[in-house]
Formats: C-alpha cells, structure tokens, sequence
C-alpha cells in the first residue's frame, strides 16, 4: 500500500535557501572584486576600506580568498597580508597563514615565507594543528613545491623546538612526503644538542635505510657523531668504512675527526692515532682540527711528549697549532719539570706567530725562574708584550718576585717602571714583594720609600707589608724600630700573623732582649695566633743562644706534645745549646739518641757537635765524630770539613791540615772560595802571611774566582804584613773583576789610614763611605778610634753626634772609644758624662768599659765614684779583673771582693 504523502509545512523554505545561497556568493564575488581593485588602486588602504566599509565585512576565509586569488602576485598578497596585522590587528588563520606560506614558497619568495613562518609560530600552537593546514592547504590546491613544510621545520628547529620538527617529519613520513637532506641534517644536529642520540640513529633508519632519501655526509657525520656519543665505536667505524664506499658522498675530514674526537675523550687516544694514520691511507689529508684533538686527548693522559711529537708533525704539514692545544702542550711539558723543552716549544711556535694564552706563559715565567734562566724569562715576557698579552699585573708581579728572591731588586724596579709605562697600576703586592726584597738587601731606606709610597697612592698595607719591614729591621738589629711598627700595625687593627710574632721573636732574641722575646710567644695565645714549627725553632735558638738550654729543652718537649714535627733546625739549635755551655757528652747523647731513634739528621746537626768539640780545643774527639758520621751514612760536607781545618789551623797542626785538604780532594769536593777564605783568614790572623798569600794563589791557579769577603780578607791580611803596594795591585784587580767594595773592605782601608795617622785620607774615605751608605756602627767606630788616638777629642764626640744622625746609633765600643780617649788626656770628668749619657741611652756598659773606668776613677782618687761603678757591675753580673781588683784594693785599702754600700 503506498504511504500518503506528507505536505511540507514551509513550501517557500528551500527556494529561500537557494536564493541566499546565490546572494551570499554573488556578494563574496562582488565583495572580492571590490577589494582586488582596492588593494590594486592607488588610493591608500586604510582610507579605502573604512570608506567603503569592507574592513568590517572582512574575515579569514575572504582573506584566504584574496591569498587564493592572487597565487600570481604573492609579494602584493603578502604585503596586504602583514597590513592587516601589523595596520589593523586583524589576527589571521593559521589556513590563512599556510596558504601564503605556500603560494610565497611557490614565488621562490623563501625569506618572507620563513619569517612569516616564525610569526606563527610565535602564537605557540598545537604543531600537530599546523601541520594539518599545511598538508591541507599544499593538497586542496595543488601547489607544486612542498619546500613550505622544509622552513617549517627549520622554523622550529631555530626556536628550538627541535622535537616539533621532529614530529613534523614524521607526519610527512606517513605520507610519503619528504623534506631536502639537508633539513634533515640541520633537525639531527639540532637533536645531537640536545642529546637526544637515540632519535637520531632511531630517524636515520626510518628516512634512510629503506633508500626513501640518500643521505650526505652531514646526514653521516650526524649519525657518526651520536654513535660515539653513545660509545658505539665499531658501528662509528662501520658508518665510516660504508661512506667510503658510496660514491654519491664525498668523504672529508669531518667524520674522522669526530670518531677521533670519540676516542680521545674515552680515553682511547692510541686507536684516535690509528684512525688519524687511516686518513693519510685514503688520501685525506688531517686538518687542524684533527691534529688539536689528538693533542688535547693525549694532554688529557698525560702524554705530552708524545703530543709535542703531533705538534712538530703539525708544523712540518704547514699547520699551525690553535692557541689552546699549544697551551694544553707547553704548560703539561713544563708541569711535568722539563723547562727546557717547554721553552724550545715556545721559541719554535713564536717563529710562526703563535704563543700560548696569558696564563701558561705565566707559568713558563715562573719555572724558567726557579731554574735561574732570567734572559729566557725576559725573553718570554718580551714576546708576551709584543703579543698584547700584557693585559693586567700578575706578568708583572711574577716577574718582580723572582728577581727580589734573587736579590735584583734594581732590576725589579725597572719592571715596575715598565709596568707603570703601560698603564698598570701597581698594587699592595707589588709593593709587598719589592718592599721584601730590598728588606733582605738590607736596604731598608729604600724599603721605607716604597712604604710611604705605597701609602701615598691609597694602598692599603696589609700584614704582609708590615712583617716584610719588621723583619728587615729586625735583621739589621733595629728592633727597637720593629717593636714601633708591630704597634702602629696592631693600633691599626691589621693582626699579626704567625711569621710576624716569629721575625720579631727572632730580632728581640738577636737584640739579646730575651724576655721581651718569651713574654711575645706567651701573648700568641690571647692574638689566636697558633705557633709553628718555625716559631718553636727561633724560641729554641734563642734559648740556647742565652745558654738557657734546660729551657729550650722543655719547648722541644711542648712542641712534639702539640703535634708539631722538629727538623734539622730544632736538632742543631739543642746540639749547639748543649757545646756552648760545656755539656759535650750530653750534646753527643742527644745527638745518638736522635739517629737511634730514626730522625732525619743531616751534615749540619754534626757539624754543631763538631765545632762543639772544636771550640773547646778537642780536636780528636771531633775527628772521631766526623769517623762516625760516615759510618752513619752522611757524608761530610764544606763546613764540616772547614771548622776543623780551622782547629787544625788554630792549634798549628799542619799534618792533620793537609790531610784534610788530602782528604777534600779524594772527595772530589775541591775547596770553594768560604773554605779559602777562612784559611787565609786564619792564617792572617796568626801572622803567617806568607802562607795565607800561599793558599791566594793556590785558589786562583784552581779557577776559583775570589768574592768580596775572600778580597776584604787578604787586603786586611796585607795591611798587617805592612805590604800596601801589594794592596793597591789587589784592589785594582778586585775592581777589574768588577767585584764591589762592600763596607767592610772600606773599613780594612779605614782601619790601615787611622792606625799609621792619616786621618786626612781617612775622612775622605768616610765621607764617600757614607755617599753610597757603606757606613756602620764599625766604620764610624774606627774612625772615633783614630781621632782619639791623634788627640782630636772634639772630632771623636762631633763623629758620635754624626753618627747618630745618620741613623747609625752609636754602641758600646763608640763611647767607650771616646771615654778612653778622654781618661787618656786626664778629663776623667768628660768621661764620665758620657758615660751617663750612655746608660740613659739603653746602652749596656760591658766588663772592658767597667774596668777601664773604675781604673780610671782610682787613679783620679775617685774612690766612691769607683766603688759605685764595681758596685754596679757586680749588679749586672760582670767580674772585675785581676789587674782592676788589685788597683781597686790598693787605692782604697778594702778588699774590693766585699760588697760596699753606696
């Protein structure tokens, strides 16, 4: 039966429908059309389409329709594109987007396109969404280059979003679409940055090994890259080996080098050679870049021989080493302490116009240094000046302190110069070092200037600056100067150290202010400064200087409690206690007990015992101890074997002398110009200057150059015999050798002028002594000693008061060199104010000045005077003489033994 037809309720709809559909696309006809005109009109875009209100009718898919329209003129649809969005914030489609992408890629217009590709990408869309308008809009409308989808993929890969690339090429894989090789190149290393090697070798089997594309060698270096990445080293091989077999890559250096570099960094750099050696096999020819990476593989595992070996290959190919792996080569040579062949690299490569970096020349500085080769240093820091690679102080400074450890401190002043010259601003440690230096040349005028020098610029002195002068004073016993500046330093608020309380320690002791010296050390608790071994072994010397030996012993004892390992040092300031107080047996005891006990014991700590021995006239025994000291394995040095020629010398024992000379000789030690020195002086001394002009000539006819003590010796030696001709022949000599007068030799000539009465010759020498600051307390003492031989007594006291002026600060002898002069012309009354005038000075009187003037005052019939001063001197435990105590009890008719009351 048929159903009965419905009537349609809205019979006028679908005519409606159809009528609007025609409308609607006769409008977007009409609607293009207008706008095509617009766009190609002359009229300005903004004013037209406000105008004739379009802007309003305007949306993205009649925006696709204008792109779709003018696919012949892509630059006019793109300029209109960007006015939209730049002119009217008009936010586009990504359809709209991948359509001019595409008709822009069709145009060959690949730089808009990537930039246009960037904007959208900015937006930070679904890269799946994207890369389905671009598929769809490159398929709904035929274009014929799919390049659009190679700048997408670049586009993420420069935003680095290499894993979106990656997910846009596997969507092209799905559908047989392909990217260029070398975008794929560019997506693999971006994932090698990433270290994402899995995906690389994952995508080359994928793209690849089915022969869909055929790779290049970037494709290959990629994959080579991430196989030795992933310590793959034989499929690295295999990848090579098969490149070298395709004849559609042409091979280069690149992926030898990579599966080198490979190698190296697992440590493998022997097979990293045998890959380099394989290259000269298939006529490749190594770079610099293999050769460098050899190089630093082979730094790396300490090879640096072998790696200077690469290097000389290197030069001999042309090739010069880069900056880096000359620097890796020359610093690990000169670590491993072959100066010599660091330096030869160094000269070679400069030939070609290449130096290490800064900080390795630094260091090859440094070492030439220690091994004393100034000229190459200064060599070296020529070319680093040449090369711009003077670029702040450390060179400099590096170069300052070597020369002031070596006492060239002029010559470090003229570095400093040179780094003023360039602009270089010195700081504290500049100062510090220089400061240090001249403090040990005991130029300490010079090293004040540069104090205040230093303080004038703004630097601020340091700790280091202060215990360098402290020291210096203390050297040159000035302590009283020390102590000042330890207290300007503390009020400062700079705390000392432990090397400042241990200069000062050692001055006070040398300025025989023992007690000053203990109460510091005790103090180190209350400053938290923590003794060293140092510290304990300046308070032992000192100890056993004084004789306090029991003492010294108890802080050997103290030390070891602390934990602090005694030396050599501590050993021969005990063993040099105990001889100078006569405990001989004890001193060798110690000395047994120490070897028994397995301490390291030198020549030094037996030849204490042996001068020991020596000083008091027990030569035999000293003998015995050098016997037994080869038997324990120590060989007896110079010093050991000079102290008993001068025993041997002192008690005229010449067989016993020329056997030790015998003996020197079989040792093939050959007397240096101190062991010389000292038999000339010795024979000297004795009279016998015969044979010490004897032995001059045997040390010159040995080549042994004499130095400024051997000179000062022999010339004082040839004053004595009365050969003054022969005199001014040797200090002609002397300065033909170019060796300098020192103070002392000035004074063997002052001694000679004040002794035969020349004072006129004698002051001018003393005047151009004290020009070029060879004058001391010595020097002025034998000059205050000729006037008051010839009577000036006025010229002695002007010569004290000169004295003190120069900074020289008179001693005991000075005044009592004066104080004799005047007893001697009656003017016992003049002695004795300088007498007092010496005591406030804080100058202790010593037992000859005690007993000349007490002799004095007794002869003057100054009795009281007299039995005040022996009562005084009894107070300072000094002992009359003989002679004095007898003309003591003569004048007053008492026994002068008995104490007398004031």
């Amino acid at each position: 039966m048929r159903a009965p037809s419905v009537r349609n309720p809205f019979p006028g709809s679908r005519l409606r429908a159809s009528v609007s559909a025609r409308l609607q696309v006769d409008d977007d006809e009409s609607f293009m059309a207008e706008l095509d005109d617009i766009v190609r009109g002359k009229q300005s875009w903004s004013v037209a389409l406000e105008a004739a209100s379009m802007f309003n009718r305007l949306n993205p898919h009649r925006v696709e329709k204008f792109i779709l329209r003018n696919l012949h003129d892509s630059r006019l649809a793109l300029r209109f594109f960007n006015f939209l969005g730049l002119h009217k914030n008009f936010r586009h489609s990504t359809e709209s987007f991948c359509l001019m992408v595409h008709s822009l890629v069709q145009s060959k217009l690949y730089w808009p396109a990537l930039s246009l590709l960037q904007t959208l990408l900015e937006r930070k869309g679904d890269p799946g969404i994207i890369f389905q308008c671009m598929i769809n809009s490159y398929s709904s409308f035929n274009f014929d280059s799919i390049y659009g989808f190679d700048l997408l993929i670049q586009s993420y890969i420069q935003l680095k979003r290499v894993m979106d690339s990656v997910l846009v090429i596997k969507s092209m894989n799905e559908r047989e679409l392909y990217p260029e090789v070398r975008t794929i190149s560019a997506m693999l290393n971006g994932l090698i940055k990433m270290q994402r090697f899995d995906i690389v070798l994952s995508l080359f089997d994928e793209l690849f090994l089915d022969f869909k594309l055929k790779p290049d060698i970037y494709v290959y270096t990629a994959v080579i890259r991430s196989l030795c990445e992933l310590k793959d080293f034989e499929r690295a091989k295999e990848t090579i080996t098969h490149v070298e077999n395709t004849e559609s890559c042409q091979l280069n250096a690149v992926p030898y080098n990579i599966l080198i570099h490979g190698l190296c960094k697992n440590g493998m750099v022997w097979e990293a050679i045998e890959v380099k050696n394989m290259m000269a096999l298939k006529t490749l020819q190594a770079d610099v870049v293999t050769y460098c990476t050899l190089i630093f593989g082979l730094c790396k595992e300490n090879e640096f021989g072998v790696a200077r070996g690469i290097i000389d290959e290197m030069i001999s190919c042309g090739i010069v080493p880069s900056e880096e792996a000359l620097s890796s080569v020359l610093d690990g040579i000169r670590r491993k302490g072959d100066v010599t062949s660091a330096y030869e690299l160094f000269e070679k490569v400069c030939k070609l116009g290449k130096v290490p970096n800064v900080y390795v020349c630094n260091g090859l500085i440094h070492s030439l240094g220690k091994n004393n080769r100034m000229e190459d240093v200064e060599r070296v820091f020529t070319k680093m000046e040449q090369y711009g690679l003077l670029t702040n102080d450390i060179p400099y400074n590096i170069i300052i302190d070597l020369y002031c450890r070596r006492g060239k401190v002029e010559k470090a002043m003229v570095v400093l110069g040179r780094m003023l010259g360039n602009g270089m601003c010195p700081t504290i440690y500049t100062y510090n070092m220089l400061l240090s230096g001249y403090c040990k040349l005991g130029r300490l005028d010079a090293a004040e200037k540069l104090f205040m020098d230093a303080e004038a610029k703004g630097l601020a002195h340091t700790v280091v600056t202060y215990t360098s002068l402290i020291d210096g004073y203390c050297k040159t016993k000035e302590v009283n100067k020390a102590l000042r500046l330890y207290h300007v330093m503390t009020r400062k608020g700079i705390s000392p150290n432990v090397h400042t309380i241990t200069v000062l320690m050692y001055g006070l002791f040398l300025a025989d202010m023992v007690d000053e010296a203990c109460n510091l050390f005790s103090k180190m608790g209350e400053l938290s400064v923590a003794p060293n071994e140092v510290t304990y072994n300046v308070l032992i010397y000192g100890l056993c200087r004084i004789g306090n030996v029991s003492r010294a012993f108890e802080m050997f004892d103290e030390m070891s409690k602390k934990g602090l390992q005694a030396d050599t040092y501590t050993y021969r300031s005990l063993i040099s206690g105990l001889c100078s107080v006569g405990k001989l047996c004890e001193a060798k005891q110690f000395l047994d007990d120490l070897w028994k006990g397995n301490h390291m014991l030198n020549e030094m700590c037996y030849s204490e015992l042996v001068h020991g021995y020596c000083k008091h006239g027990k030569l035999d025994d000293a003998i015995d101890i050098c016997e037994e000291m080869k038997e324990r394995g120590v060989e007896m040095d110079l010093v050991c074997y000079s102290i008993i020629i001068q025993e041997a010398l002192e008690q005229k024992d010449t067989r016993l002398f020329m056997n030790i000379l015998k003996q020197i000789h079989d040792q093939r030690l050959s007397p240096d110009k101190v062991v010389y020195t000292s038999i000339i002086d010795k024979f000297g001394k004795q009279g016998d200057f015969r044979m010490a002009e004897a032995h001059w000539d045997l040390m010159i006819s040995e080549g042994i150059s004499p130095n400024i003590v051997t000179y000062t010796t022999m010339i004082d030696s040839l004053f004595k015999a009365g050969s003054t001709d022969k005199v001014e022949t040797l200090y002609d000599e002397m300065l033909s050798r170019n060796v300098t007068p020192n103070e002392f030799t000035c004074g063997c000539f002052l001694d000679h002028f004040t002794r035969v009465g020349n004072m006129e010759l004698a002051i001018k020498l003393h005047k151009l002594m004290l020009d070029s600051s060879l004058v001391n307390n010595i020097t002025y003492n034998i000059l205050i000693r000729g006037f008051c031989k010839s009577g000036d007594m006025d010229s002695a006291s002007k010569t004290l008061v000169e004295m003190t002026n120069s900074r020289i600060f008179p001693d005991c002898i000075s005044y009592s060199t004066i104080m004799f002069g005047y007893c001697g012309i009656g003017d016992l009354e003049g002695a004795l104010r300088l007498w007092e005038t010496m005591v406030a000075q804080g100058i202790e009187p010593d037992s000859i000045a005690y007993n000349f003037l007490i002799h004095s005052c007794c002869t003057k019939g100054e009795y009281k005077k007299s039995l005040q001063l022996k009562n005084d001197m009894i107070k300072r435990g000094l002992k009359l003489t003989p002679a004095t105590n007898a003309h003591l009890m003569n004048s007053t008719g008492t026994n002068s033994s008995m104490r007398t009351e004031d």
